[in-house]
């Protein structure tokens, strides 16, 4: 009989929130319901910003989590940022593009150049003692790293080299050596090899490889000239089983989650704010919401606006069980995707709860990229390139009047994107033998 344990090794485990870690939340959850025993490695003491008590119940009673304290240099660096008399710089004023401050250079430069592939580097060394004895005495078979963070890779791939009869599988939920963000951290040549050299290592080593698009895909492939498998993000129809779709009073847009340089949501912005300058009746019976880490810069150019200003509210993070509350109660999803290189590939896990809340969904980037796929295959919304501002305009128009005349959306085929599917592929890549 097939040994059904497995060891998913995570940085990003509740009360962490977010959307990046309900991936491993919900494979886990689901892979005890078809029967193998899962086992999580985490951090005792992470440095996450945000936090989801909510998620816990995710978790199935039956699943150890191990976890082990980890050292990480960030609070020192705010030692640092309090030295100079900087206010508090959210995770969102990180990464900037454009002109910085002394204080985001330093911190780009150090983090880019001396934590290669991350500050969290420091934990691999004694995960791997430990994680070595553990799965020994559990007679664990299959081991699954997750990043980013990419250290976390370096993990599996040193016990990989002590334990060579183990099935090592890694899940990419972003690129590495092709990660936009490294673009913004000031990357020496030196560090670009690193990163680069890392990464080879872990795709020639490990047994399989999965990611989360396909432009990624493609990618890894060719970095690593192997088969990479592709898994995508989805959501868990359990938590949408009992929300309510509720028609608001004023037309509801929303936009759920970080808003930093590299997702601008200025370019509908400003479509938005020619609506409403053409037609004044609609500048007050339009809101818009930003939910979640949102940039100062960002903030400042709206709060600067007199138009924008008024239609718009900036609320902090809350918890998934009440985001699922909001989904019910919004009339179109606004996604931002990342404008950079790798924009084609960019499937945030938000984009799948969108679709499962059967809200439409209007989407800012590739209009070739895999989320431009996916609505035209599910036919849930409208994409536009970054500089389409007639073309975001005729789609808020159309939207608009979908929520005035009380049109019924047709009920879209998003089964594939299910938790209990994905995890069924993932059981089968578990259980396949090359």
């Amino acid at each position: 009989m097939k040994n059904k344990k497995v060891l998913v090794i995570t940085y990003y485990w509740p009360p962490s929130g977010g959307s990046g870690v309900q991936r491993w939340l919900k494979f886990v959850k689901y892979l005890t319901r078809l029967g193998w025993e899962p086992f999580v490695y985490t951090p005792e003491n992470p440095s996450f910003t945000i936090q989801d008590q909510s998620l816990q119940k995710d978790i199935p009673k039956s699943v150890e989590v191990i976890k082990l304290p980890i050292w990480e240099p960030y609070q020192l660096f705010f030692k640092i940022q309090r030295f100079f008399g900087n206010k508090e710089i959210k995770q969102s004023d990180f990464i900037s593009t454009g002109k910085k401050s002394f204080i985001q250079k330093i911190s780009a430069w150090i983090r880019g150049n001396l934590f290669i592939p991350d500050a969290r580097i420091f934990w691999v060394k004694p995960s791997v003692a430990l994680l070595t004895d553990i799965i020994k005495s559990n007679q664990i078979e299959s081991i699954i790293t997750t990043g980013p963070p990419h250290s976390i890779h370096l993990i599996g791939l040193k016990l990989k080299t002590k334990l060579p009869a183990i099935q090592w599988i890694v899940d990419f939920r972003d690129p590495w050596s092709e990660w936009d963000l490294l673009d913004t951290l000031s990357l020496t040549s030196w560090a670009r090899a690193r990163h680069r050299h890392l990464e080879r290592k872990v795709l020639t080593k490990a047994d399989k490889v999965i990611t989360i698009a396909p432009y990624h895909v493609k990618r890894f492939e060719d970095l690593g000239q192997r088969k990479v498998e592709l898994i995508t993000n989805g959501f868990d129809t359990e938590d949408f089983d009992s929300i309510p779709s509720v028609k608001n009073d004023v037309f509801t847009i929303r936009h759920i989650g970080i808003v930093d340089e590299l997702r601008d949501p200025r370019p509908v912005m400003l479509a938005l704010k020619a609506i409403c300058q053409a037609q004044n009746k609609m500048a007050q019976s339009i809101r818009i919401e930003f939910i979640g880490n949102v940039n100062n810069t960002f903030k400042a150019f709206v709060e600067g606006d007199a138009v924008l200003s008024g239609i718009t509210r900036f609320i902090d993070q809350v918890p998934h069980s009440e985001l699922l509350k909001i989904y019910g109660q919004t009339d179109l999803q606004l996604l931002v995707l990342a404008h950079t290189a790798i924009a084609p590939g960019n499937l945030p896990g938000k984009f799948f709860e969108y679709l499962a809340s059967g809200n439409p969904i209007l989407a800012i980037g590739p209009a070739d990229g895999d989320a431009a796929q996916v609505l035209k295959e599910t036919k849930a919304g409208d994409i536009h390139e970054r500089n389409d501002e007639e073309g975001m305009k005729k789609s808020l128009l159309a939207f608009y009047e979908t929520w005035r005349t009380g049109v019924t959306i047709e009920k879209r085929e998003v089964k594939k994107f299910t938790r209990a599917a994905l995890t069924e592929q993932l059981v089968a890549l578990l259980e396949r033998t090359d």
